[in-house]
């Protein structure tokens, strides 16, 4: 059973994300803001969480360095981290917020599903 977490406040983003990464025995669950990002980690520990970039009052970047700060600390399990990008420029931001991998927008169905699944074959965080 794989577990995905996205956090993202659009709903044709969560259309996109459900739809490319749907197989029997993947589960989609979705916060609409990075705050709430942590707790459901906690929660749920999910295998990869996608974070779009721009969500709500606390951004994919902040949110996460937020969740690395909190794994190094011991708080958090180590996820596998993708972020959904707005531009190619902010290939950095994500870099800098220790993300394992990026796709910039618009989202290809085929992309996305390849790096969620390449992300789930790496080693352990």
């Amino acid at each position: 059973m794989t577990h995905v977490l996205l956090a993202t406040d659009a709903d044709w983003i969560y259309d996109e994300v459900a739809a490319a990464v749907a197989r029997p025995g993947t589960t989609v669950s979705r916060v609409h803001a990075g705050v709430e990002v942590a707790p459901t980690v906690a929660e749920l520990e999910p295998d990869v969480v996608i974070l779009d970039l721009q969500i709500g009052n606390m951004g994919g970047a902040a949110t996460c360095r937020h969740l690395r700060l909190e794994a190094g600390a011991g708080r958090l399990p180590d996820t596998r981290i993708l972020m959904l990008l707005d531009r190619e420029v902010d290939v950095w931001l994500s870099a800098q917020a220790g993300a394992d991998a990026h796709l910039v927008k618009p989202l290809d169905s085929m992309k996305l599903r390849r790096a969620m699944l390449g992300l789930l074959a790496a080693e352990p965080v």
